[in-house]
């Protein structure tokens, strides 16, 4: 069923329409062989990867710093893996990765077509709990900066999703109401909950393994929200 007097479709970035997944793969690959990090890039992702996720819940909700995230993250990945690193080095990589993360275009599936789609009948933004210095790179080194009227990050906001103020920044740059206003996005508290609660309609794109059991719209695919919109 088609969602109705709609005008703005907000978008999450990562993990929405940018394949963070795949492009963070490639960017450790580059970054372990500058460094000469004797280590296999799978293995080290199988144990980096859960503990990325607990480290990005502990930054939404202020518990630790960007700087603690970048380097704690690795720090903790290293020591479950009992790979024996310095803190100068971890600092290296750290810089590395966020500098080497942008370079690398892939999106996720239907990313472009449904953009290509959707800007003719909608106006298009994003909001991203991300680091602002890579996700402007992000956007023009993939081709799909030039969709979006506004960008807006929680360190501009000055909160992070799903904290009301962001919504409500998102709102103000782009002179939407949010009752006219769509949210798409991966992580069901920071975009979906965060979005219905300030008033916008929202759209959960899920992946198998996530909770289904929710009262929102839900799509596996980016090309299923032409279903709605």
């Amino acid at each position: 069923m088609k969602l109705t007097d709609i005008e703005h479709v907000f978008f999450d970035l990562d993990h929405t329409l940018w394949d963070f997944d795949r492009n963070s793969a490639l960017a450790f690959r580059e970054i372990f062989k500058k460094q000469n990090i004797e280590i296999d890039v799978d293995d080290f992702l199988a144990v980096y990867k859960p503990i990325n996720f607990k480290y990005w819940e502990l930054y939404r909700n202020n518990s630790v710093t960007k700087e603690s995230l970048r380097y704690g993250r690795l720090k903790e990945s290293f020591d479950s893996l009992r790979f024996e690193t310095c803190d100068a080095t971890i600092n290296l990589l750290a810089d590395d990765y966020i500098e080497y993360l942008p370079n690398n275009n892939h999106l996720l599936e239907g990313s472009m077509e449904v953009l290509d789609h959707l800007r003719n009948t909608y106006k298009l933004h994003i909001i991203t709990n991300g680091f602002e210095e890579v996700q402007q790179r992000k956007m023009v080194n993939s081709g799909i900066f030039d969709f979006f009227q506004t960008i807006t990050t929680s360190e501009e906001a000055g909160v992070k999703k799903p904290h009301p103020q962001i919504f409500e920044k998102a709102l103000q740059k782009s002179g939407a109401l949010p009752q006219k206003s769509v949210m798409i996005g991966d992580n069901l508290e920071a975009d979906i909950v965060g979005a219905s609660q300030f008033g916008l309609h929202a759209i959960y794109l899920r992946s198998e393994d996530q909770d289904a059991q929710n009262q929102f719209i839900q799509i596996q695919k980016l090309k299923e929200l032409l279903n709605y919109l």
